[in-house]
Order: structure tokens, then sequence, then C-alpha cells
């Protein structure tokens, strides 16, 4: 098995007074389409052009408590190849893991705060997870 390795990013997000107001200015003023979420951007792999894949993009209510234990207004989520490898090279050199790896259909999921205390979300995703529950090819997940 191969050792794990960030591969880009996965996503933004932030903290808002008002998240659905927020993704509203987006949508009117920037022309993102937003739904529940926030909204998600396809775009393709490198080195596997037939691949889609997506970036989320999503705003959080200011108490969320979703960034703790960061106080930072941000979070980013970075994509990851081979998540369980690259989590146990990260406890190797001590960096902080927040909660154990996740599971869902869409992918694996695990949270480490950087040597500043922001959070980080790292995430391996199921390629072709977005692509049944949205075989238009939307830019929402």
């Amino acid at each position: 098995m191969s050792k794990g390795r960030i591969t880009g990013i996965g996503g933004i997000f932030f903290k808002c007074p008002d998240p659905t107001k927020t993704k509203e200015w987006y949508k009117q003023n920037l022309g993102l389409k937003t739904d529940q979420w926030g909204a998600s951007f396809e775009f393709r792999l490198a080195d596997r052009p037939g691949v889609r894949a997506y970036a989320q993009w999503s705003t959080f209510p200011a108490n969320t408590k979703y960034f703790d234990p960061s106080s930072n207004e941000f979070m980013v989520n970075y994509r990851v190849e081979n998540l369980v490898a690259y989590v146990k090279e990260l406890k190797e050199k001590g960096v902080t893991i927040c909660d154990e790896i996740e599971t869902f259909d869409y992918g694996k999921f695990v949270h480490i705060l950087d040597g500043d205390g922001r959070k980080i979300e790292l995430w391996e995703p199921v390629h072709g997870a977005f692509d049944e529950s949205n075989p238009e090819g939307s830019t929402n997940m």
C-alpha cells in the first residue's frame, strides 16, 4: 500500500453570521449554484482525466462547534490519497489528530491541527460517489 499524501484542496469552509444570507449573496452576485451544503465545483483529476472530482465551498454559523478546538473563522479541507497511512505518518511526526477516521459513502474523514492550531479536515474521497446522485454533472453536491 502506498504512503499517504495530500493531492489537492477538497473544500473551504468558513463561519459567518447568517449562512443562508451569505450563500444567497454569493448566488446573486457571483453566480454560485448553491444548495443546503453550499456549492461544489467539479474538476478532472490530472492523472485520471476520466474521473470527475469535486471541491466543496460551505458556510457555517458563527457559533458552530465543527471548527473546535480551533477559534479560526475558516477551515480548509484537503483531498488525501491513502488516509489511513497518512494519519499514521502524521501521528509519528507528533501532529495533533482531533478525532478518529470516519467513513461515509463519499469518503473517509479525519481532523488535525496545524502548527498554529488551525483545524484542518482531511478527506479521502470515493470517486464517483457524487456522480451517481448528480448524473447531470451539476456543480452541486
